[in-house]
């Protein structure tokens, strides 16, 4: 059970998470950690407990608003988060999403990036491939750091008609790995993978240079993301996907259940099968 804060010798002594550092993370073999967070005082409690990396996500849709889904988050609101969460942080890396629309075109998508870098994040996250390999393109090209996002992507919620594993047949997971090189080679330093088959997740994580984050995606992913809600046991109003886990009933605290959770991921024993999707 975590006892405590680390003191703040331990924490001056910490290096800031910079994008550069997440591919040395991968080449190390380091698991990256990696939580959604909406305020300064959770931000906080997660950088003493050594969370590596922050996401600011559309999520706030349905756990922050009580919405059904993530499509009426707007550039405002997840701009207004990420100053928030920014404020509360030193070393760990912020990143905040695109919400939906946001990136139709590159224009747009860097509108609403430079909106996000402004208020705080240091990376931006969007979902899909196809012809949004352009608007990763046209980003990094004007020195915007993006994290790509594959699998189940809650902004195509509508088109996918609900919340399913993606990847499951052979055809499908052959083009979830063609996307994961396609988004890589377009110029992304991050990857998300939601709702992918553990063998899936393990072929595209084993294929690319870039490091890869799971949420549903099983334990070869170079990293794992929850939203911070699931992880704490709140309920959002909404059906809890297998691959939560409630880490206050061990952690024994907001901060004891920071430390389990990511103790968890780095030694490798979340997710487990129970977790994760054959």
């Amino acid at each position: 059970m975590y006892s405590g804060t680390p003191n703040e010798s331990s924490r001056a002594a910490e290096k800031a998470w910079t994008v550069p550092a997440l591919a040395q993370a991968k080449r190390d073999g380091r698991k990256l950690v990696m939580l959604t967070c909406y305020d300064a005082g959770f931000a906080r409690t997660m950088e003493d407990v050594g969370i590596d990396l922050v996401l600011v996500g559309d999520s706030l849709g349905m756990v922050m608003q009580g919405h059904d889904s993530t499509i009426p988050v707007t550039t405002a609101d997840v701009a207004y988060h990420t100053a928030c969460v920014a404020r509360g942080l030193d070393k760990t890396l912020l990143i905040a999403d695109l919400p939906f629309g946001a990136d139709a075109t590159p224009e747009r998508a860097l509108d609403a990036s430079i909106r996000l870098l402004q208020a705080g994040a240091a990376m931006v996250k969007l979902e899909g491939a196809a012809h949004k390999l352009e608007v990763i393109r046209f980003l990094v090209d004007r020195e915007i750091p993006v994290c790509a996002h594959l699998g189940l992507t809650p902004q195509s919620v509508l088109r996918l008609g609900g919340y399913k594993v993606q990847g499951r047949d052979e055809v499908a997971a052959r083009r979830l790995r063609e996307d994961a090189r396609a988004v890589q080679d377009a110029g992304a330093t991050l990857l998300v993978l939601e709702c992918v088959p553990t063998p899936v997740a393990a072929s595209i994580t084993a294929d690319l240079d870039i490091p890869t984050i799971g949420i549903g995606a099983g334990p070869q992913c170079d990293g794992q993301v929850l939203v911070l809600h699931d992880l704490l046991g709140v309920n959002s109003g909404h059906r809890r996907p297998r691959f939560v886990k409630d880490f206050l009933a061990e952690g024994g605290s907001v901060a004891g259940a920071f430390a389990a959770y990511a103790k968890a991921v780095r030694d490798g024993s979340f997710p487990d099968a129970e977790h994760s999707y054959a």
